[in-house]
């Protein structure tokens, strides 16, 4: 099909043929492929917001992609279903929908300690006399002001601004880093842009893989494992240790607000029993349960998900990444001078995008576990969408569901109307699957360690050291 064909779908019909309005489920279901009314014009390749619903297809396990090294002590755990990241096999769930599913594993999250296999963040390692260069050069932050054994969250541009990847930083030594990177293949973006500049360092995956240790017993946890000593870790601190006589790099960092950290361990597809186990009789003591990557607590924190939320054609100024561009880099880096471009045009009240991320409240019955669409958004009264739902689930403190979305630049103030296109298994009662919705803070809840964002924003600046 050409673009052509693709952006000629008729218009829903507003009406029923007896001259009622029809439910949004019913609206849904009509659209015969890709949904035209919401603007994506500034995109290459559009996010599909065809509204296929959930589809009962088996993932097929085989070598063409990577089982990691804790992937069978996952199994052992329970694990029973499964994503792929970074071409890794990820488990995403441990506890069966009918024993309570993705809020089990929650409500241990929040209360007690979990263990998140999550060796699908690869490590990048750039090493050499040349890495802080090179790293300043493909990063918007500034490289020069990270210590060795300190980390920072940190993204990486393309030449018109896009996001590739925002990952975390670790810096080991002096000359080596490591690209603790979110699902893009960024190995090759950063071979390739050293192909043309040949900054003398080395470029490569290592075999390190993490785990995620997250919860409010962490510290106690990590306690009895590495000693004393891993309570005086800061924020985005690393500290080397061993786990069963294995070698590892310790950072407290995490995919939540909770506080939390994570255990890199060398050598992995050696030693991962060794690690895994020791930490599993560790916690014990804590109720320690392995569960998976908690997308509900991320996304109360404001935490995004690259692919989900954003992507390549995402800039930073349109998803809450502004913090990310600084205003005062000497140094120069990929996309500098576009982002200093957008921000300008965005100064002068011109912002050169049609849609902007924000969070929502919104009605229905609790969303529980992951959606398998962008769930659609019009204005109130309205039949035609105009935005989409990234990253929905419903928050237990809150007692409303909230999400991550994308809507036109004019209806992103706080307080503004919106309404959400449910599909049936969360609209049950509500007339027409059509519930409220408000455009709402971020993050919507505080976290145990406010993120640079937040602390830029509190020392009155619009973007981070």
């Amino acid at each position: 099909m050409s673009m052509t064909e693709q952006t000629e779908f008729p218009s829903v019909s507003p009406l029923n043929t007896d001259g009622n309005v029809p439910s949004t489920a019913e609206l849904a279901r009509r659209i015969a492929g890709q949904v035209t009314t919401v603007d994506q014009s500034d995109r290459s390749v559009p996010i599909n917001l065809r509204q296929s619903g959930r589809t009962p297809v088996e993932m097929l396990i085989s070598t063409r992609v990577r089982k990691s090294p804790y992937w069978h002590l996952s199994h052992e755990a329970g694990c029973w279903r499964a994503t792929v990241y970074n071409r890794i096999y990820h488990p995403r769930g441990y506890v069966r929908p009918e024993d309570g599913g993705a809020m089990v594993e929650y409500d241990a999250l929040i209360n007690h300690v979990t263990m998140w296999n999550v060796a699908v963040e690869r490590q990048i390692q750039v090493k050499g006399p040349d890495a802080e260069a090179f790293v300043d050069y493909v990063i918007t932050r500034d490289a020069t002001l990270i210590k060795p054994m300190r980390g920072k969250y940190v993204i990486l541009c393309n030449e018109a601004g896009g996001i590739l990847n925002d990952p975390v930083l670790l810096r080991i030594a002096e000359d080596e880093f490591w690209f603790s990177i979110s699902d893009s293949d960024l190995e090759m973006w950063l071979r390739g842009v050293n192909i043309g500049k040949g900054f003398d360092v080395s470029i490569k995956e290592i075999d390190v893989a993490p785990v995620q240790i997250q919860g409010p017993k962490s510290e106690d946890l990590m306690a009895d494992l590495f000693g004393d000593a891993v309570r005086d870790i800061p924020y985005y601190g690393l500290m080397a240790g061993q786990v069963a006589g294995r070698d590892v790099i310790i950072s407290q960092t995490g995919f939540t607000g909770e506080k939390g950290y994570e255990i890199y361990l060398y050598d992995a597809t050696l030693y991962a029993e060794d690690m895994w186990n020791t930490v599993l009789a560790a916690g014990e003591k804590h109720n320690l349960m392995v569960i998976a990557p908690a997308h509900h607590r991320r996304i109360a924190a404001g935490i995004l998900s690259w692919g989900q939320d954003i992507d390549q054609e995402t800039l930073p100024f349109q998803c809450n990444l502004a913090y990310q561009v600084p205003r005062k880099k000497a140094g120069d880096y990929i996309g500098k001078a576009k982002l200093e471009e957008v921000r300008a045009e965005i100064e002068a009240g011109r912002p050169p995008f049609k849609n902007k991320m924000v969070g929502i409240t919104f009605g229905g019955l609790p969303v529980t576990d992951y959606a398998p669409d962008f769930w659609l958004i019009c204005l109130p009264g309205t039949t035609e969408p105009v935005g989409y739902v990234t990253s929905p689930w419903y928050s237990p403190e809150l007692q409303v569901n909230i999400a991550l979305a994308w809507v036109p630049v004019e209806h992103t103030d706080i307080g503004t109307k919106l309404e959400v296109w449910l599909p049936d298994e969360y609209a049950m009662g509500h007339p027409g699957n059509t519930v409220d919705a408000e455009v709402v803070e971020v993050p919507f809840r505080p976290s145990v360690n406010p993120n640079a964002r937040e602390v830029a924003k509190y020392k009155g600046r619009d973007y981070a050291d």
